[in-house]
């Protein structure tokens, strides 16, 4: 955490290291998670600015990805992206986080969360950055919708749904069909990396 630097991730600025008191110190973003955000009552968050803060989440996304050696989140969610004074959102909680080295990393664990979880990721399959990208769908999706992912479901039944039968959360018709088709992208997480922060760009924040 101490290398990376980028207005999209949250800043490393020091750890306490002598028990009991381990802690990691890090800049301080005032507006909480960007899931507090969405989901508290009278969201006044307009399209524009929620689709501002998808872009800012893959830029962070991105960066991780092109480092040396790649960052694999693998725990990409909109609690683990947390929002300064100026609406700027930054990625953190690099508690699952892996090294890329090699072409695969093992998921020997599922102690993220379920909802926001790529499939090979929910079957301890190996995995690579493209379960970043199928989380960062997830998060599209849920920023577009307003609606919590999954909800309803307890997180086994998560598990089952999106690791073994396949299933993927309903777009709603009446969703930009551009956005619809970048979520889908995103979500066919054998195909090549789709490039979110390009599309989200010249699409929408450009214009």
């Amino acid at each position: 955490m101490k290398r990376t630097r980028h207005p999209n991730v949250v800043l490393f600025m020091g750890a306490i290291t002598h028990p009991p008191n381990l802690s990691i110190i890090t800049e301080f973003l005032p507006r909480g998670s960007l899931y507090r955000l969405i989901h508290r009552p009278n969201n006044q968050l307009d399209e524009r600015r929620r689709l501002r803060m998808a872009f800012d989440a893959a830029r962070g996304m991105n960066y991780l990805h092109n480092s040396t050696p790649v960052i694999v989140h693998r725990d990409l969610k909109t609690p683990n992206l947390l929002v300064d004074k100026n609406w700027v959102v930054k990625v953190c909680d690099f508690g699952l986080s892996r090294m890329k080295h090699n072409t695969y990393l093992s998921s020997r664990s599922t102690a993220g969360t379920a909802e926001w979880m790529a499939p090979e990721v929910l079957r301890n399959e190996p995995s690579d950055e493209k379960c970043d990208v199928y989380s960062f769908g997830v998060i599209l999706w849920e920023l577009c919708t307003l609606q919590q992912p999954w909800g309803g479901m307890n997180p086994m039944q998560v598990v089952g749904a999106v690791g073994f039968q396949h299933r993927r959360l309903d777009i709603p018709d009446d969703m930009d069909p551009i956005i619809a088709d970048l979520i889908q992208r995103c979500w066919k997480t054998m195909q090549p990396i789709c490039q979110p922060t390009n599309l989200i760009y010249k699409d929408f924040i450009e214009k």
